[in-house]
């Protein structure tokens, strides 16, 4: 096994190996309100 002591650099788009949009925060928070919603039809009918 041979040893290697140089370090490696990466920045985040190539160490996750591709692009990381933030569609997920509106996915969630979209979801988050139409469960709050929901209850709340829920609880009023």
């Amino acid at each position: 096994m041979a040893e290697n002591d140089e370090t490696i650099h990466l920045d985040t788009e190539q160490a996750r190996a591709g692009a990381t949009p933030h569609m997920t925060r509106y996915v969630l928070g979209f979801g988050l309100v139409l469960v709050i919603l929901a209850f709340a039809v829920i609880i009023l009918l």
